[in-house]
């Protein structure tokens, strides 16, 4: 059985504050975020909305594209959202169906 690792942005808002991170458990970790448990930057700036996510087979591939992500211009990564999620709305209900 092989695990999925995921790469993801959460928002505070469409267009907003945007923050990227990977995980092993996307549902958990967003639900961290949610409720306030992840402290620093997304608990600073109230980033709850999961916008964006893509899932790969290799820990280091995740991590390797999260690094990527980071360093892209904000339009670049609007432009990563826009086409799977264009009305920004939270992915997270959709997830832990």
């Amino acid at each position: 059985m092989s695990q999925s690792y995921f790469v993801y942005i959460i928002a505070s808002g469409q267009y907003a504050t945007l923050y990227v991170g990977v995980t092993s458990d996307l549902v958990g970790r967003v639900w961290q975020h949610k409720q306030g448990l992840v402290e620093g930057f997304t608990k600073k700036y109230d980033i709850k909305q999961l916008v964006w996510f893509e899932v790969h087979e290799d820990v280091n591939m995740a991590i390797t594209r999260e690094k990527q992500i980071k360093k892209w211009k904000r339009d670049w990564q609007i432009n990563l959202i826009q086409p799977m999620n264009p009305l920004w709305d939270d992915l997270y209900e959709q997830i832990v169906l």
